[in-house]
């Protein structure tokens, strides 16, 4: 497979995991999302989950539709709400909340670690 093609199939599978976790913070999940909140976060926690799963939606659908020159930029964005979001997953960590079957502080601590990788996914997929 060329590369541009598994670049492609990158980018666009970014974006539906954005667009799905986001519709996910408005309904099916979103009180397991509330457990990721921090609690200095300085918003009701139902509320910093809304407003996550909006931008979370909008940088999905941006990552699928964006033109060819706006592409890169999508992707520094979409690495940026990653590295944003990375305190949620901290405090989860750090305050043993359960959620989404993270159960153990080995899961939680793992998760932290996944992270990086999605600041790599979003920046090489979406690279000119």
């Amino acid at each position: 497979m060329k590369s541009q093609t598994i670049k492609k199939i990158a980018k666009y599978g970014l974006g539906a995991m954005l667009i799905l976790a986001g519709t996910g913070h408005l309904t099916f999940a979103r009180k397991k999302f509330r457990a990721q909140v921090p609690d200095w976060v300085p918003l009701k926690k139902d509320d910093t989950v809304v407003y996550s799963g909006i931008a979370e939606i909008a940088l999905g659908t941006a990552v699928i539709a964006a033109p060819k020159k706006y592409e890169s930029l999508t992707g520094k964005i979409a690495a940026a709400f990653f590295t944003a979001v990375f305190p949620g997953n901290y405090a989860q960590y750090k305050n043993r909340k359960n959620s989404f079957g993270l159960d153990t502080d080995g899961k939680r601590l793992a998760r932290l670690f996944m992270q990086p990788l999605l600041i790599f996914w979003a920046l090489k997929s979406t690279k000119r």
